[in-house]
């Protein structure tokens, strides 16, 4: 079962249980210029009892005046974005990570070269070191599923105008 968030620009699909936030800003580039998207939040049932918070998510977000759409545009580390082609898509990715207090940062952008506006999906994975938990007290989560997870909905991004009202739930 899947929900399908839709907007004048974009639509994507999203497995039932995540959250969308449609009012999603990214200020960590520069809190002046925040980023408009959307937010679609990890069901809590995926963190219970593992090491992942349920701050995670995947976000859909767009800069109109982007001279050049680059995923390194849309991370406030200095970091080189590369180029990724799929079977649909060719994106500009760029990646950071972070660590403070036993609690780790991954970020992924997904830039759609030549998207206008520059459209890009991100990956905020926030999770605990698995070694500051006494041995038993949770499991680390499963990495390849939720990369796998968030791929799928990546994949289901198709930008242009739509007829569907957002969000909408199919079975």
């Amino acid at each position: 079962v899947v929900s399908t968030y839709a907007t004048s620009t974009f639509s994507i699909t999203y497995p039932v249980g995540y959250t969308a936030d449609a009012s999603y800003i990214y200020d960590q580039v520069n809190p002046k210029k925040p980023i408009s998207g959307v937010k679609f939040a990890i069901p809590g049932s995926m963190a219970t009892g593992t090491n992942l918070s349920s701050d995670t998510y995947l976000s859909v977000e767009w800069l109109p005046r982007a001279k050049k759409c680059t995923g390194d545009i849309y991370l406030a580390a200095n970091v080189h974005p590369v180029t990724e082609t799929t079977a649909s898509s060719t994106y500009s990715v760029a990646s950071s990570t972070g660590a403070a207090a036993g609690n780790r940062y991954e970020e992924s952008v997904y830039a759609l070269s030549g998207s206008n506006p520059c459209t890009a999906v991100r990956y905020y994975i926030h999770y605990a070191a698995i070694e500051n938990f006494e041995p038993g007290a949770v499991r680390e989560f499963d990495r390849a599923a939720l990369i796998a997870a968030f791929d799928t909905i990546r994949a289901s991004l198709m930008l242009g105008s739509t007829p569907a009202p957002a969000p909408t739930t199919t079975p």
